[in-house]
C-alpha cells in the first residue's frame, strides 16, 4: 500500500528485531498498548497492529490506531480503517475489478503515464470456480437446459452413458497393486475434446502418480472451458501482465477452499519483515480461514476493488462476542453437528454484525478442520467472522501441511513475541468480551437441519416425527399443510423399466457438495466409508435418486481416492462432477420427467438432503420443497434409505444381498476407524503435491491462447469483455466537482430499496434492454448467459440497472422496470430513458426514501447508476456501505434533513433541480438545491471525512488512484 505511504509509519520506534531470528523485523504492538493490550480479544490485537503498521497520517490516522487501543469504550462508536494484507476474489466479482484495471492502464497510457505502473497495490489471488454447471452426473448427460447460453452443437456429438459400474483400470504408478488401491476410475471421456483435457488428478496412495479422471469431471470441465472462453482467455492475459495478481484456473477448486489449502500464509514475511496474515474476500465464505487463526470476512466487489486499489476498508469497531467451549465432544458427532449445534447457541445470543471469538479448554479438542467447518458457517448465523486464534493445535497443522521447520519457528516465534499466540496451559488470563456464550460440546447429539431453513435444527432420532408434523403444519417456515387423508399417498412411477413408489419424504436429491465440509476428512471420509460397508452389504441407491460428489478441491479426491472409499461412493452414485460450486447455488441438473411428473401429480412433498449451506425451499428444484442440511455420511445413508421418514434406531436401511435387514448402525463406521484412515491418508506430502498442482495449472488452462501485450486488446465485437468508460476524459489534475444544473429525476423512489433492486442478477428477461443489446450483437436467448457471467461488459450490466421487476418507481404506479421520459412524456425501460437524457446532456438523479442501498454489498449496484448518468442521490438515509460505494464512484450522496421528504417539501419529482457543491466542500455540509417551480430548501452532504471528500472531487476511487500513475 505504499502507493499513498512515502514517508511510513509514525510508529516506526516500536519496529524490534525478533528475538530468535535477529533479521527478522516487526511491530512490537504489544508494548505500545500495554495492559490495555493484554485484555484485547485477539482478533482486536490484529486489527490494531494493521492500524500501527499502515498509520500515514491520511489514509489511517494515530486517532484510529488510538481508538482500536481503546476498544473497550469505544466499539459500536467509532469507525476504523482496516488494511488487509491480501485480497481473495472468486470470477464473478473479480472480472468487473480486472476490467476497470485493464481500462486504468488504457486511460493512464492516454493521459501520458505509464501503464506498466498500473498493478494491484494489494495482493490479491483470483479463483475461477463460479462457473462450474452440472450438465453431467453419474458419467451421463443431462437433460438439461443451458442457463449458461453459448453454443451446445458438440453435444450432440456425445452419447449418454451408463454409470460405469466396471472394474477400474490399475493405477499408473506401479503394477504391485493390479488396481486394488482404488485409485483408478473407469472411462475416460469419449467426447471430441477429452484428449486434450488434463484435470484435477486422482493421485495413487503409494506412488502419487496421476491416474485417469472420471469421464463425468472431464466432460463437465469441457463444457466449463466452451461457455466461458472469452472469460478465461481475458484471465489468463491478466496472469500474465499483472503483478501482485494471481488466477487460479478453473477446476481447481471453490475460492474459500484454495484459500485455506493454498494461500493462507497465517504470517506474512515481507523481505524479512513480519506482520499477521489477514484477508477480504468476494465470497461469503472467505470466514473459513478463521479457523486458521487467520483474520478475514468476505465483502463486495466495490470494497475489494478498494483494496486492490491501495485504500483501507472502513467498518464499525465490532463488538466481539465470546464463545467460550467446554466439555468433551461426543464420539458419534461429527463437525457439521458441532457446527449446527454452535449456529443455533450464536443465533439466539444475537451476534449479527459482531466479531465471534473462540476459547475456553474445549477448543484444544477441536481440529483444524473442525474449527474451519465452523467458521465457514458465519454468514449462516451472522456474524463478521469466528475467529480461533493460533494455538500448538494450529502448528500442527502448518506442519503437516508443509510448512517447513524454519517458517514454523518463525510464525511461533513472532506470534508470541506480539501475544497473538493462545496457550491454553498458560496462567494468563483470557481477553475481555463484549458477551460471553457458553457451549457444552458434551450435549451435542447428531442434527439435520430444515425442511426450509440452516437454524431449524432436528435431532436425527427425531427426523420422523419432525417431518410428520412439518406436513401437518400450516404453511409457513416449516410447515406444508397436507391434508391428513393425503399424508400417506403413494405414486407409483416407471422407470428405467421398473416401478418405484413416491411418497411424502422421499429422497429425490442427495448432494455431497463443497461449501463447509471439504476442509473436514473426518465427515467426507465418514461418508466414503460408509458407501464401503453399504455396498459390501449389498445396498443399493435408487437410480432415479440425482446424487453427486462436488468435493471442492483435488485434496478432497485424494484422500477418498487413497482410502480406497472412491469406487464405492461412486458405485452407489455419488461420482465426483467437478470442482466448484454446483448444486449450493442451484446448478443442478433437472429430476428425470416421470420424477418430476410424478411429484407434481401427487403433490408429493420430495427431499433433497445434502452436505451444504443454503436449503430454503426450492433453492434445489422447483418440485423440491423439502431441503435438509446433513453431514456427508447421513447424506448417503438417506439416499440408501431414499426417505427421510426414517427411525435409524428401529427401521433398517435395506436388506442386504443376504437376506437380513441392514440397520445404520451396522454399517456407521467408528471414530476409531475413521482415525485410522486420516492418519493413513490425510499426509504431509498431500498438501506439498496439491500445491504443486495448483501452480502447474492444467492442460486445457495450459494450452488457452491469450495475449502477452502491456494493454488489453479490446474486441469491440465482444459480448463478453469491454472497455468500461469510467476513465473517460481523465486529466492529471482532478477538475473540482461541477454543479448539476436542471437535472431531471431519473427514479422516484420509496423506502427500503435494496442494492438487488438497483445491481443486475439472475437471468437476462428476454423484454430486457440487455437482451436487445445482445440481440443486436447476433445472439439468441438461449446465448444470453446470465448477468453474473457478463460482468466484464458495462453495457450489459447498465442496461441491466435497475432492470428488476419489483422495482417500484412512483412515476409508473406499479413494480416495472420502468420510468418517465419527461421532456417526451414518453414511458421507457430505465435504460433507455437514461440514455435519452445523457444524449440531451441532461443530468439525471434519483430521489428516494429511508435505507436507500439496503442488503449485501454489489458493485454494479453503485457503477450502473453511475454510468446512467445519475449525478446525485437525495434519500432521506442511507446503508452506510452502498453510501461510502456511491462515493467511491462518484456520486453524490445526499440526505434531506430529519422529519423532511419529498412530501413534507411538496416534491413531484416533476421538477428539475440545481445543486452547487463549492470548492471548499466539508463533511455533512448543508447545500441549497433549487428546483425548476422556485423552491429552494437545503439538505445534508452526507461526506463523513475529508477522504470521502477528496475521493468525491476525483471523481471516485477509480480515478483518484489513476491519477497517482500520471
Amino acid at each position: 500500500l505504499c502507493l499513498f505511504r512515502p514517508t511510513g509509519s509514525p510508529y516506526q520506534p516500536a519496529i524490534e528485531a525478533l528475538e530468535s531470528h535477529p533479521e527478522k523485523k516487526f511491530y512490537n504492538v504489544s508494548n505500545l498498548g500495554g495492559a490495555k493490550y493484554d485484555t484485547l480479544p485477539y482478533s482486536i490485537r490484529v486489527l490494531f497492529e494493521s492500524s500501527v503498521r499502515n498509520c500515514d497520517g491520511f489514509l489511517v490516522k494515530e486517532t484510529d490506531a488510538m481508538n482500536i487501543l481503546d476498544w473497550k469504550t469505544k466499539q459500536n462508536r467509532v469507525e476504523v480503517p482496516f488494511c488487509p494484507a491480501r485480497v481473495v476474489l472468486q470470477d464473478f466479482t473479480g472480472i468487473p475489478a480486472m476490467v476497470d484495471f485493464a481500462a486504468m492502464r488504457e486511460a493512464v497510457r492516454n493521459a501520458g503515464g505509464d501503464p506498466v505502473k498500473v498493478n494491484p497495490a494489494c495482493p490479491a489471488d483470483l479463483t475461477v470456480d463460479h462457473s462450474l454447471q452440472i450438465d453431467f452426473s453419474k458419467c451421463a448427460i443431462q437433460n438439461a437446459p443451458n442457463p449458461g447460453g453459448g453454443e451446445q452443437k458438440p453435444l450432440a456429438r456425445l452419447s449418454p452413458l451408463k454409470p460405469p459400474l466396471r472394474k477400474p483400470p490399475p493405477c499408473r504408478g506401479h503394477s504391485s497393486c493390479r488396481g486394488s488401491c482404488g485409485a483408478g476410475e473407469a472411462g475416460r471421456s469419449s467426447g471430441p475434446f477429452s484428449a486434450q483435457i488434463e484435470n484435477t488428478p486422482i493421485l495413487c496412495p503409494f506412488h502419487l502418480q496421476p491416474v485417469p479422471e472420471p469421464e463425468t469431471v472431464l466432460k463437465n470441465q469441457e463444457m466449463e472451458f466452451g461457455r466461458n472462453r472469452e472469460r478465461l482467455q481475458f484471465f489468463k492475459w491478466s496472469s500474465k501482465v499483472f503483478e501482485n495478481i494471481s488466477i487460479i484456473p478453473p477446476e481447481t477448486g471453490t475460492a474459500h477452499q484454495v484459500n485455506l489449502e493454498y494461500l493462507s500464509r497465517v504470517v506474512f514475511d515481507v523481505k524479512n519483515f513480519l506482520h499477521p496474515d489477514s484477508v477480504v474476500g468476494t465470497d461469503s465464505h472467505t470466514t473459513m480461514v478463521n479457523g486458521l487463526g487467520i483474520l478475514g470476512w468476505g465483502v463486495g466487489g466495490i470494497e475489494t476493488e478498494a483494496v486492490m486499489l491501495g485504500m483501507p476498508l472502513t467498518l464499525t469497531l465490532p463488538e466481539v462476542v465470546g464463545c467460550e467451549l467446554t466439555g468433551t465432544v461426543s464420539p458419534f458427532a461429527t463437525s457439521i453437528d458441532i457446527v449446527l449445534s454452535i449456529t443455533k447457541h450464536l443465533r439466539q445470543a444475537d451476534v449479527a454484525g459482531k466479531f465471534v471469538e473462540f476459547f475456553g479448554n474445549g477448543v484444544s479438542q477441536l481440529s483444524i478442520a473442525d474449527r474451519t467447518t465452523i467458521a465457514n458457517m458465519c454468514p449462516e448465523y451472522g456474524a463478521i467472522l469466528s475467529f480461533f486464534p493460533v494455538d500448538n493445535v494450529t502448528l500442527k497443522h502448518l506442519k503437516h501441511a508443509g510448512f517447513d521447520k524454519a517458517k514454523l519457528e518463525v510464525t511461533e516465534a513472532y506470534l508470541k513475541a506480539v501475544k497473538l499466540f493462545r496457550n491454553d496451559e498458560s496462567s494468563s488470563r483470557e481477553p475481555e468480551y463484549s458477551q460471553v456464550v457458553q457451549v457444552s460440546l458434551s450435549s451435542i447429539i447428531p442434527y439435520v437441519s430444515g425442511p426450509k431453513r440452516s437454524q431449524d435444527r432436528v435431532a436425527v432420532n427425531n427426523m420422523k416425527s419432525d417431518f410428520q408434523a412439518c406436513l401437518n403444519e400450516k404453511s409457513g417456515v416449516k410447515g406444508f399443510q397436507i391434508a391428513a387423508e393425503k399424508q400417506n399417498d403413494v405414486v407409483p412411477v416407471q422407470y428405467e423399466g421398473n416401478e418405484y413408489k413416491l411418497s411424502h419424504g422421499c429422497v429425490v436429491i442427495a448432494a455431497v457438495i463443497s461449501c463447509t465440509n471439504n476442509c473436514n476428512p473426518s465427515v467426507m471420509l465418514a461418508a466414503g466409508l460408509l458407501a464401503k460397508k453399504a455396498v459390501e452389504a449389498g445396498l443399493v441407491v435408487k437410480p432415479y435418486i440425482r446424487t453427486s460428489l462436488s468435493p471442492g478441491s483435488g485434496m478432497v479426491t485424494h484422500y477418498l481416492s487413497s482410502s480406497g472409499v472412491l469406487p464405492y461412493l461412486s458405485k452407489l452414485g455419488f461420482e465426483v462432477v467437478g470442482y466448484g460450486c454446483s448444486t449450493c447455488v442451484g446448478n443442478t441438473a433437472p429430476l428425470p420427467e416421470a420424477i418430476r411428473n410424478a411429484i407434481k401429480q401427487g403433490d408429493i412433498i420430495a427431499c433433497g438432503v445434502l452436505s451444504g449451506t443454503k436449503n430454503f425451499e426450492g433453492c434445489l428444484c422447483d418440485c423440491v420443497r423439502a431441503n435438509y442440511l446433513a453431514s456427508p455420511p447421513l447424506v448417503v445413508a438417506y439416499a440408501i434409505a431414499g426417505t427421510v421418514q426414517i427411525d435409524f434406531d428401529t427401521e433398517p436401511l435395506g436388506t442386504g444381498s443376504n437376506g437380513k435387514s441392514i440397520y445404520l448402525r451396522d454399517i456407521w463406521p467408528t471414530r476409531q476407524e475413521l482415525h485410522t484412515v486420516e492418519e493413513e491418508c490425510v499426509i504431509s506430502s498431500m498438501f506439498k503435491e496439491l500445491k504443486e498442482k495448483m501452480e502447474k495449472g492444467n492442460k486445457r488452462w495450459n494450452l488457452l491462447e491469450a495475449p502477452e501485450s502491456t494493454l488489453f486488446p479490446w474486441d469491440l465485437k465482444s459480448t463478453y469483455i469491454r472497455c468500461p468508460s469510467f476513465f473517460d476524459k481523465l486529466a492529471k489534475e482532478a477538475v473540482p466537482p461541477q454543479a448539476v444544473e436542471n437535472a431531471h429525476v431519473l427514479l422516484f423512489l420509496g423506502d427500503s430499496v435494496t442494492t438487488d433492486h438497483i445491481s443486475p442478477a439472475g437471468s437476462i428477461a428476454r423484454s430486457s434492454a440487455a437482451a436487445k443489446y445482445l440481440t443486436s450483437k447476433g445472439l439468441t436467448p438461449r446465448e444470453f448467459n446470465s448477468y453474473g457471467a457478463r460482468r466484464g461488459n458495462d453495457a450489459v450490466m447498465t442496461r441491466g440497472t435497475f432492470a428488476n421487476i419489483k422495482l417500484l418507481n412512483k412515476f409508473i404506479g406499479k413494480p416495472a422496470p420502468k420510468t418517465v421520459h419527461f421532456p417526451s412524456g414518453q414511458t421507457l425501460d430505465v435504460f433507455e430513458a437514461a440514455e435519452l437524457y445523457q444524449k440531451e446532456g441532461i443530468p439525471v438523479i434519483i430521489l428516494a426514501g429511508k435505507k436507500y442501498g439496503l442488503g449485501s454489498s454489489r458493485d454494479w449496484a453503485a457503477k450502473g447508476p453511475f454510468l446512467l448518468g445519475v449525478k446525485a442521490v437525495l434519500a432521506e438515509s442511507y446503508e452506510k456501505v452502498h453510501r461510502s460505494q456511491l462515493i467511491g464512484i462518484g456520486i453524490a450522496p445526499l440526505q434531506f434533513h430529519p422529519g423532511e421528504n419529498p412530501s413534507t417539501l411538496g416534491l413531484t419529482g416533476r421538477e428539475q433541480f440545481s445543486i452547487l457543491f463549492p470548492p471548499d466542500l466539508s463533511p455533512r455540509m448543508t447545500l441549497d438545491i433549487k428546483t425548476s417551480t422556485g423552491k429552494v430548501f437545503s439538505v445534508i452532504a452526507l461526506f463523513e471525512n475529508n477522504m470521502e471528500i477528496t475521493l468525491y472531487k476525483n471523481g471516485g476511487s477509480l480515478k483518484f488512484v489513476a491519477r497517482r500513475f500520471l
